[in-house]
């Protein structure tokens, strides 16, 4: 049978050319196959000089016909080393340089005329790394089920956070938002429904899904939202910012402005990077969001969880949650989990707390027989994902009126001789439905040596693809009277 010529698609910016997706026998006969891919498709400008700093501008558009089959650059980032644990499958290929890198992927059942749920996906990587590129996101499963996924790029590190004089705040958060605005533009001519769009995200990206759930320029352009292992109350104030501001511009030997930091090629924007980290950054009014794991994200005058009512998300229908031992990825890697200290642990209570030794006596009496390294775990978790997660279930539950779900995972990966567990990014491979791939397999894989279990990728990628369609991914909402939470891949 001669092979089918490569789908063209007529876009507002231009024409546009893709692939038609083989998946192999894994899909063979289910509906839809897996559909129609198409790569790289600007949704903005490509930020370059002092656009770097500058709010994403609409793309000019394109004569003749886009290759869309290839890759996009991507944001100008470092290297992340994650010791032992193979960490590429969830950061990709690292930098790969070029202009044009304010882009999205779209993996569809067809460029048709249908009109099909829209899944809109923001990737984590601690504001800066990660690209759409990373193999955990493979929309195949989705196409396959029905659903339009689209993959969004955004603004990293200095160009896409750093508070500057001159230059408009959040500025990956922004493209974040013109992405939205894009898929509202253009997601039809894919195949998708602008008018059911799933915004999802998963920590970094989930940070700012929350974000925007409190951002009124959001209102109407996205339906439902998922935050996975994200943190509601993860921004930085304007206090905090200066001074990771102030501290990159003394690195770099410039004023603290948008002009000033123009010139600048991004290699030396990564060269300070590690100036950084590990600044201090309590104040008198808050501690450290991130627990110095970043020095960057959203910079808020108020916390997304406690900022609801002045964005859409009363409106939206909401999916949240995390993983039940989120902190073992930050120690698990390096041995950290057995090397833990005393001193160590009221080190990182001190950075997240201005009680440390209180909130210290209250997890050891929670969890009597851990080591301190558990109890290390145990506090990240908290901090960064778990007292944020809570915080904007309840708020969005009272004004939402019963359109909040929350869940909990917690199936323990086998890597690193079973001491990984439910830590921070196991959920995605089930989310994506491509637990069983080999690459993510063996004692320094994701997911460990053992096989994923039966069933539960399904179950997983079953529920959000149910709540991208209709609000329910398939058990009760959560009320602050009733805080229902479904457990997803209970600890063996």
């Amino acid at each position: 049978m001669p092979r089918q010529a490569d789908p063209v698609v007529e876009t507002p910016a231009g024409a546009v050319r893709g692939l038609r997706d083989g998946c192999g026998e894994r899909y063979r006969g289910l509906r839809d196959g897996c559909g129609e891919r198409y790569r790289a498709l600007p949704y903005a400008a490509a930020p370059t000089g002092a656009g770097r700093f500058a709010p994403p501008a609409p793309h000019p558009g394109w004569s003749g016909v886009r290759d869309g089959t290839r890759p996009s650059p991507t944001a100008p980032q470092p290297a992340r080393d994650f010791g032992r644990l193979d960490m590429v499958p969830y950061f990709g290929p690292g930098w790969v340089p070029g202009e044009e890198y304010l882009t999205v992927d779209v993996h569809t059942p067809a460029a048709d005329g249908g009109r099909r749920p829209v899944m809109v996906f923001v990737h984590g990587g601690g504001f800066v790394t990660g690209s759409n590129r990373a193999a955990l996101y493979d929309g195949s499963a989705f196409a396959r089920d029905g659903v339009v996924l689209v993959t969004v790029n955004y603004r990293l590190g200095i160009p896409g956070f750093l508070d500057l004089a001159g230059a408009p705040a959040n500025r990956g958060l922004l493209d974040v938002l013109a992405a939205l605005g894009w898929v509202r533009d253009t997601v039809a001519t894919f195949g998708g429904d602008p008018g059911n769009v799933t915004l999802f995200g998963q920590s970094a990206g989930a940070t700012l899904v929350g974000a925007l759930l409190a951002t009124p320029e959001a209102g109407g352009l996205f339906r439902r939202a998922i935050v996975q292992s994200g943190n509601g109350t993860g921004a930085f104030t304007p206090e905090q910012a200066r001074r990771v501001t102030a501290t990159a511009a003394v690195a770099l030997g410039v004023e603290p402005t948008a002009e000033a930091f123009a010139p600048i090629p991004d290699e030396r924007f990564l060269t300070i990077l590690p100036a950084l980290a590990g600044l201090d950054l309590r104040t008198g009014t808050a501690t450290d969001p991130l627990a110095g794991l970043s020095p960057f994200g959203p910079v808020l005058p108020v916390q997304p969880a406690d900022g609801l009512a002045d964005g859409p998300a009363g409106d939206v229908d909401l999916l949240i949650g995390t993983n039940t031992e989120e902190g073992h990825l930050y120690l698990a890697p390096r041995g950290d989990l057995e090397s833990t200290t005393e001193a160590d642990l009221l080190a990182v209570a001190a950075r997240v707390h201005a009680d440390p030794e209180t909130v210290l006596a209250a997890h050891r009496a929670a969890r009597p027989d851990s080591t301190p390294g558990e109890t290390r775990s145990a506090l990240l978790g908290q901090v960064l994902f778990e007292a944020g997660t809570r915080r904007m279930a309840h708020a969005h539950a009272r004004i939402s009126g019963g359109r909040t779900h929350v869940y909990s995972f917690g199936y323990r990966s086998t890597a690193l001789d079973g001491r990984l567990g439910a830590a921070h990014t196991v959920e995605l491979p089930f989310v994506f439905d491509i637990a069983d791939k080999p690459w993510l397999h063996g004692d320094t894989r994701l997911l460990g040596p053992d096989p994923a279990p039966a069933g539960l990728a399904a179950r997983v990628h079953g529920a959000w693809v149910a709540f991208a369609r209709t609000g329910n991914p398939g058990w009760a909402p959560y009320a602050p009277q009733h805080p229902a939470e479904e457990i997803l891949g209970a600890p063996k």
